[in-house]
């Protein structure tokens, strides 16, 4: 019983991570590709690639997530709770990417696996969920925001006196340099949410890998995550390229330059889980409010910041009532 379980919840963690790519495939690319600065093909295999590496970059944050969110005892029930949290994470990213809604996969997961866990009555650090996860949720989008205005203001002012279509020119070439620095940086912060589910289940199963993320779970989130991505999420990226704000290639690459910036500080510096959705899509706010806020769509930042409240109640909601109906059948 206990070794299907297990293998449920590794397969659902590599399909949580395989939507994941494909739902997030617009924070790389969105806004090179309506700026014209790479083709499709070229950007979806850029994004691929460069998804993969990011996710073999690093593990403090698979840690977090898979060790120090919940304290789950070595019992079916705990394995039920692992998938439980999968299964609802990954129909939120299915429903808001018919819905072509950039919301965060990542809180998606660790929203379910907190809604699961409390209905587990398994422990759940709460100091963890508050410090390491809400204040950076709030923090990364207002970075992205306050960081990608400024710097679009300053690229203006220091490329004024260049001719308008040389200046057009070198940003879509600059835009080929951010769009992989925020891919990489993308599986570098969401490739590690997946390993740390799968760290989870690895770990209710009573198969502890000790203070390390196995090789082939991290081979294995690569992959899912570049297959996704290759797969090409287009509802969310004709939302964040097309009717958030327009989008030229200063914008495009100071958007994509600081929102990376933020992810790999988050990742790197700190450790801690941010959503490269909300960073990436606060940053091409912040880069297109420069052009003046009443080019800003505010129907679809409306609909967006909506979905990006709703993102962890209702994954947490959904994760508890499918652990509570898994006791009841099982």
């Amino acid at each position: 019983m206990q070794t299907g379980l297990l293998v449920t919840s590794v397969a659902l963690g590599l399909v949580f991570a395989w939507t994941n790519g494909f739902h997030d495939t617009a924070n790389a690319v969105a806004t090179s590709l309506q700026t014209g600065a790479l083709t499709p093909r070229v950007a979806l295999g850029m994004a691929a690639v460069l998804n993969a590496i990011g996710c073999l970059l690093g593990v403090d944050i698979a840690l977090l997530v898979g060790r120090q969110l919940l304290d789950v005892p070595v019992t079916d029930p705990a394995l039920a709770l692992v998938i439980s949290a999968l299964l609802a994470a990954i129909g939120w990213n299915l429903l808001t990417w018919w819905l072509g809604l950039p919301s965060s996969s990542s809180h998606a997961l660790i929203g379910a696996l907190a809604g699961a866990g409390a209905a587990a009555g398994v422990q759940v650090d709460w100091a963890v969920l508050r410090d390491k996860v809400l204040l950076p949720t709030i923090a990364s989008p207002l970075a992205g925001l306050v960081g990608a205005w400024v710097l679009t203001l300053a690229l203006m002012w220091v490329f004024r006196p260049a001719r308008h279509v040389a200046a057009v020119r070198g940003f879509r070439l600059a835009q080929t340099v951010s769009a992989s620095a925020m891919a990489l940086g993308h599986g570098l912060q969401d490739g590690q949410k997946a390993m740390g589910a799968i760290v989870l289940g690895l770990i209710a199963a009573g198969v502890d890998p000790g203070p390390a993320v196995p090789l082939w779970v991290r081979l294995g989130v690569a992959v899912a995550v570049a297959a996704g991505t290759a797969s090409g999420g287009w509802r969310i990226i004709r939302t964040l390229a097309r009717r958030v704000v327009p989008i030229d290639p200063v914008v495009g690459f100071a958007s994509e330059t600081v929102a990376a910036g933020v992810l790999y500080s988050a990742a790197g510096l700190l450790g801690v889980p941010v959503s490269s959705t909300h960073t990436v899509t606060a940053a091409v706010l912040g880069a297109g409010a420069t052009r003046g806020v009443r080019r800003i769509r505010w129907v679809t930042v409306r609909r967006i910041l909506l979905a990006w409240v709703a993102t962890p109640v209702l994954s947490a909601l959904v994760a508890a009532a499918l652990y509570g109906l898994a006791t009841v059948l099982a």
